[in-house]
């Protein structure tokens, strides 16, 4: 094994041209990632999930304390108002970029080597956000009137504050959570789909069946599918990048010295990919270990993660030693003195901790032995995320404790409920993650099958009907006369023939085989068919004939509705409902209100992508003719096939098989509808 991926790493090309080791097949792939959803619990994932439960019960016990005495169990002093509360809040919005820049950006560069770890990353991301949300909504206090918060009439007659970076937070972090689950879970409907078909039992059949949707591997489908995809991952991209400026202008739009800082944006941004890499690359080390994944999360993969890390790391220290220039340039003696009072002052302790840990650790990864030794590895991206921790606790609590006024200068030290809380975040964090890998499939299957060789149209790994040269038969038409129209007419409807048989259905070996079996049919005059694989087979709705999905327009016409309302909302809160004089600012700020229309309209475009996929692909549709065949459970699998309906006006039960039979089909069979 480890002589493979060092081959791998040192000759791609000539070792090994996939991410893959041990040269497996589509079966086999979903035979390992099914293997810890399909057999019994062990004992390993009960000795990690119980003490995540534990904290977890640990946080419901201290925020239950918070609610009943208030935040003053907290070590929160005059003049540190803030600290633990936001940093943990900080801390977790920046663990949860990885999971989107991994599935986004990586995707729209098309990086094939994210297809191992996105899935795990994406749920790392949901799981971070649910972390992040816990704070701000425990540590305002009056939780029992949180829903002032929100645009809705209350009892005081008041409104969010639209040009508060406070509110953009809201709106950035929740939409962020929204699109983040949504993109995470449209890459597992086909996966969700693959562990129906080899449920053994009722109930698991029917539960995951329910969440699949009735996805069928259909072409069409993957057509639909695949633009979806990609908008969402065009729409996160400027989302993910937007979350954390948006958060760092919480401080960046004060007066504070340390907090006044316009680097933070960029610099926020790179340590939140930081930050969340690391915690991506801790959890795949155990998962590989533990689900035996070592072929298909590679050292190649940690390579390559380590190497992002290097990137952001030194953009994070570039970051630190930017502040201290600014701050001398400056000539603003406060300003100094904050950032001298970070390294040399009460907090330098903190301060060390993070630069060793945030800056130097990290120069190891220019060593290519460092990135691809996993005891390295995973020790080094355990010390980032502390150093990321202690980088927010840095920005926070040392701008605080000492103010303009040596009369208000103060020491935050942290109380056992505000341990209880950093613990107890962890706690949910692990517990969501452990019920993910236990459930649900950690490897996004589909597309992981992609990256093999096997899996393009011009591969030679295939069977003896790859290649047919034999004239193609047409078949006869039939009488269609006596057809209603409306079988034709209404194409979101799904249309059933009015005879005995629902159509044939032919099975093929290899991608390249039904590509070539695809292009045949199309020419023979069929319009009435379809195909359908286990994962999306590049240029196959090319061969099919089919046309550019309508969904772009859809989601547009969506995105503009969203930023259109956000816009109106906004200017009729300050205008109209709510006239309140902020700073002497007139009532119509229209740059104040682009972050909050920019998030709805992402939001609304999200929302378009998604239930215009499902209407397109007449989704959900639980019930089909073709679920009926024993032998189509294996399209979500490892098997290729093509299925024409008896309504098409070329069908006839004996010449369309021998059509079929004579473009490569393994096997026909014949469908009752």
């Amino acid at each position: 094994m480890a002589q493979s991926e060092a081959e791998l790493l040192d000759n791609p090309v000539a070792g090994n041209p996939t991410l893959i080791l041990r040269s497996p097949d589509f079966h086999s792939i979903t035979d390992v990632v099914a293997e810890p959803i399909e057999r019994g619990t062990p004992l390993g994932w009960w000795l990690f999930f119980l003490p995540s439960l534990a904290l977890l019960g640990l946080l419901g016990v201290a925020v239950s304390w918070l609610f009943w005495e208030g935040i003053g169990i907290w070590g929160l002093n005059q003049p540190v108002g803030w600290a633990w509360d936001i940093t943990n809040f900080v801390f977790w919005v920046g663990i949860g970029h990885a999971g989107t820049l991994i599935s986004a950006i990586l995707f729209l560069f098309r990086q094939t080597w994210r297809t191992s770890i996105n899935r795990s990353a994406e749920a790392m991301t949901i799981f971070a956000v649910m972390c992040a949300l816990t704070f701000p909504g425990i540590h305002v206090g009056r939780v029992w009137v949180a829903y002032w918060m929100f645009p809705l009439p209350n009892q005081m007659g008041t409104w969010p504050n639209f040009r508060s970076p406070l509110l953009w937070d809201v709106f950035a972090v929740s939409i962020y959570g929204t699109v983040s689950v949504l993109f995470w879970y449209v890459g597992l409907i086909p996966d969700l789909a693959t562990i129906r078909d080899r449920a053994k039992t009722r109930t698991r059949q029917f539960i995951y069946g329910i969440f699949a949707l009735g996805w069928r591997g259909s072409v069409r489908q993957w057509h639909h599918y695949e633009t979806a995809y990609l908008i969402l991952a065009a729409l996160a991209t400027p989302l993910v990048l937007s979350v954390h400026s948006i958060v760092s202008m919480d401080f960046a739009v004060s007066l504070l010295p340390g907090w006044h800082t316009t680097v933070f944006p960029p610099y926020f941004v790179a340590g939140a990919i930081f930050s969340g890499f690391a915690m991506v690359l801790s959890l795949m080390v155990i998962c590989r270990w533990a689900f035996r994944l070592e072929h298909i999360v590679t050292l190649r993969h940690f390579d390559y993660m380590a190497k992002i890390m290097l990137v952001t790391g030194t953009m994070v220290g570039y970051a630190y030693a930017t502040e201290f220039f600014t701050a001398w340039y400056s000539g603003n003696p406060y300003e100094l003195y904050a950032f001298l009072n970070r390294a040399l002052g009460p907090y330098a302790w903190a301060y060390w901790i993070m630069v060793s840990c945030n800056v130097i650790s990290p120069q190891i990864f220019w060593f290519k032995k460092a990135r691809t030794s996993i005891p390295i590895l995973f020790t080094l991206s355990i010390i980032i995320n502390i150093g990321m921790w202690f980088e927010r606790f840095v920005i926070i609590v040392t701008s605080l404790h000492r103010d303009f006024l040596p009369s208000s200068w103060g020491y935050f030290s942290p109380t056992i409920w505000d341990i209880s809380c950093l613990l107890g975040s962890f706690g949910l964090f692990f517990t969501m993650f452990c019920l993910f890998v236990r459930f649900l499939p950690m490897v996004a299957t589909a597309e992981v099958k992609t990256v093999l060789p096997q899996a393009h149209v011009h591969s030679h790994h295939g069977d003896e009907h790859e290649v047919k040269h034999a004239p193609v038969p047409v078949a006869a038409p039939v009488n269609v006369e006596a057809r209603s129209k409306w079988d034709f007419d209404i194409p979101l409807i799904p249309r059933l023939p009015k005879g005995p048989y629902y159509g044939i259905l032919a099975e093929f070996g290899t991608p390249a085989a039904l590509y070539s079996a695809c292009e045949k049919v199309r020419d023979a005059g069929f319009t009435r068919w379809d195909s359908h694989s286990p994962f999306p087979v590049h240029g196959l709705h090319k061969a099919m004939g089919l046309k550019r999905s309508t969904l772009p327009w859809i989601v547009l016409v969506m995105a503009l509705t969203g930023g259109t309302l956000g816009f109106i909302l906004q200017w009729w809160v300050h205008t109209s409902a709510y006239p309140l004089v902020i700073s002497g600012k007139p009532f119509f700020t229209w740059p104040a209100f682009i972050p909050v229309t920019f998030e709805v309209s992402v939001l609304f475009g999200a929302l378009g992508a998604v239930f215009g996929m499902l209407a397109l692909n007449r989704l959900p549709m639980h019930h089909h003719p073709l679920f009926k065949s024993k032998v189509f459970e294996r399209a979500s699998d490892d098997t290729f096939f093509i299925s024409i309906e008896s309504w098409d006006p070329r069908f006839d039960p004996t010449g369309t098989a021998a059509l079929l039979k004579s473009v490569g089909a393994r096997s026909v069979e014949l469908l009752e509808s």
